[in-house]
């Protein structure tokens, strides 16, 4: 990121201080003994937060899209890292401290699964345990499809674009905070979509932070052929936002379950989309724990 206090991106002002003072307070809140590194790839060096012991099984956490960012996996990192070395990543071109490289960023699914093999290789890993929010989840499960044996288990946390589309409310609720991102406009839309739910005050900081943060087009694309689902051979753990406003819980959960062969699905009461995985019932980082450590 630049080091200038505010930076003209495409939709406006954008205060690359204020963002990463964001990002670090929330960052402050991982649990101990952790590490950061910068990992080359053909798109640009890409930003990794580490926890946990480095001989344990490997897990790779993608955020959602916006302003999620790795750090937004804070409220599951002291379970999981009990049991497994976390790879936290800020996505490639998107709010974060990785750094696009000049004029080259994903713009295909293919582009996605090529960053993360660089990813994977430059970090020493043949395979890893992957688990997504959201976009996160939408990339996860791309990857996983492409490269499936380097995928040992996959997560997907209320994941966007796999199985439905987004709902019309939604989208029209979202569409002044994407014309346009300021702070106002992108703490509106979460309070609509959370409706309600507490929402942790570093967490909501950074997602306004971001508003205006200089990204790409990020890489869209169909849902996954129904045929390519079905091949795919490997343990996949599916939980979604019961009281989200993204799609239909139950309709997504009822499509997955018709096409992976090794799915395990699971609404949860209360929560909304946005308010994964932070603010997630209690409990959760062990059970995404459980799942990754049990045998296939």
């Amino acid at each position: 990121m630049p080091s200038t206090q505010a930076r003209a991106g495409a939709c406006g002002a954008y205060d690359a201080d204020g963002f990463r003072a964001a990002y670090d307070t929330l960052m402050a809140r991982w649990p101990g003994r952790r590490a950061a590194v910068t990992v080359p790839t053909p798109f640009g060096a890409t930003h990794v937060n580490l926890c946990g012991s480095a001989d344990g099984p490997p897990l790779v956490l993608l955020p959602g899209g916006g302003g999620a960012t790795s750090a937004s996996w804070y409220a599951q990192a002291a379970a999981l890292s009990r049991t497994h070395r976390l790879y936290a990543v800020d996505l490639i071109g998107a709010p974060g401290r990785s750094t696009p490289a000049d004029g080259r960023h994903p713009r295909t699914a293919a582009d996605l699964a090529a960053w993360l093999d660089a990813l994977l290789d430059g970090l020493g890993l043949t395979g890893a345990g992957l688990a997504g929010h959201s976009y996160g989840a939408w990339i996860a499960l791309q990857y996983a499809l492409r490269a499936p044996a380097r995928v040992r288990r996959l997560i997907l946390l209320d994941p966007t674009g796999c199985f439905a589309g987004f709902g019309a409310a939604y989208l029209l609720h979202a569409l002044p905070m994407l014309l346009r991102p300021t702070p106002r406009r992108v703490r509106a839309f979460l309070e609509w979509e959370t409706a309600g739910i507490p929402l942790d005050p570093d967490w909501l900081r950074l997602q306004e932070a971001a508003a205006g943060f200089p990204s790409p087009r990020p890489v869209t694309g169909p849902r996954p052929a129904p045929d390519a689902l079905r091949r795919l051979d490997v343990p996949v753990l599916l939980l979604l936002a019961g009281a989200g406003r993204v799609h239909d819980a139950r309709e997504v959960a009822a499509r997955a379950e018709a096409v992976l062969p090794r799915v395990e699905t699971d609404v949860l009461p209360g929560v909304s989309h946005h308010a994964l995985p932070h603010a997630a019932p209690a409990g959760l980082g062990h059970r995404l724990a459980a799942f990754l450590g049990a045998g296939d």
